[in-house]
């Protein structure tokens, strides 16, 4: 485990706190909830919705922002502020926002599609810059709202209407992709999971910094069936590592672990000897851990909090730079600037 260390950098988060009690039925809106018969993302809606009153915070000092897909009617069935924005664009507009009101708790909600494809690069700097969101990655491994095309995280050779012959790409994983851009939380989920995704998202909740949970999401249409390894009661326990914070990253049914291998990695093995099986640790600052976690994906599938390490959030850096350039350059220095020579006029 880390030491915590006071870096004595301020905090701009001051989200006040509603001294009224609120219950799931506060946060539904008079909305139809339009998403096909049992979408996984019905279950999503009722864990947020229940969760939320734990937070302690009054619906109007709450937004969800969230792009393009089936994903992203979210804002709609919430009752709170929200902006269903632009295809990709969610983190961009959330970072706006929590940047400059640090009274607001600030949710960003998106898909595998629109978070990994045209919003990737938006993604990952929000990412490496610890902006204080709360991002969920509903994951489906197909494009839901435009009828099944395959979609970033889709497999090798999956055959959909815009890949009749399967598809070439290689899938990205998020997580990885998440750990490879330095993400100071990231964790994983599944919507059927209630009081596990509930545990998981009161943990992004109290992250300082940008908070990245991706939700295994049956698409029951398109792609029905996708993580049945990790959700049929007859397989699950076989194919899933619980990761607990000091506990040995054994499978559920305590027959394989995972141990180094020669190359510093990790991998699972078949009835491992105790002693050599990793123990988990969410707060290394070497992100090499959390990476090589994500990548037993081939082999098992790990669930719980991979990355929790504490680091300033940008929206604090930001604050102390402006307080310093206040202090040291005063508003006169900013306004030589503004209206220097370094100008130029339109004609």
């Amino acid at each position: 485990m880390t030491d915590t260390v006071d870096l004595g950098l301020p905090s701009l988060r001051d989200v006040p706190k509603t001294r009224v009690p609120q219950k799931a039925g506060d946060f539904k809106t008079d909305q139809e909830v339009r998403w096909c018969p049992g979408c996984g993302d019905y279950a999503i809606l009722a864990a947020v919705q229940g969760f939320l009153p734990s937070l302690g915070v009054a619906r109007e000092n709450i937004v969800f922002v969230s792009g393009i897909g089936c994903s992203s009617r979210f804002p709609y069935y919430v009752q709170t502020y929200g902006m269903h924005s632009i295809h990709g664009r969610a983190p961009a507009i959330a970072t706006g926002l929590s940047v400059s009101r640090p009274d607001l708790s600030v949710w960003v909600v998106t898909g595998d599609g629109d978070a990994l494809s045209i919003g990737g690069n938006h993604l990952i700097h929000a990412l490496r810059r610890n902006v204080n969101l709360k991002i969920l990655l509903f994951n489906n491994q197909i494009y839901g709202l435009t009828k099944g095309q395959y979609s970033p995280t889709s497999e090798p050779g999956k055959v959909t209407k815009s890949t009749p012959l399967g598809s070439l790409d290689y899938p990205f994983n998020p997580l990885s992709l998440a750990i490879g851009a330095d993400a100071t939380f990231v964790a994983r989920s599944i919507d059927s999971d209630r009081k596990h995704l509930t545990s998981v998202l009161q943990a992004a909740a109290a992250h300082e910094g940008t908070a990245l949970v991706e939700i295994y999401q049956n698409c029951n249409i398109f792609n029905d069936g996708a993580f049945d390894a990790v959700k049929d009661s007859s397989v699950r326990d076989a194919n899933t590592l619980a990761l607990q914070d000091g506990e040995p990253l054994l499978t559920a049914d305590g027959k394989r672990g995972v141990i180094r291998d020669e190359h510093g990695g990790l991998r699972l093995v078949d009835e491992p000897n105790l002693h050599d099986v990793i123990r988990h640790d969410a707060t290394l600052d070497d992100s090499s851990y959390a990476y090589s976690l994500s990548r037993l994906d081939s082999q098992v599938t790990p669930i719980g909090v991979f990355r929790a390490v504490e680091r300033p959030s940008y929206d604090a850096l930001m604050a102390e730079q402006l307080a310093t350039a206040t202090s040291t350059a005063g508003p006169d220095e900013l306004r030589k600037l503004l209206h220097g020579p370094n100008t130029w006029t339109v004609d």
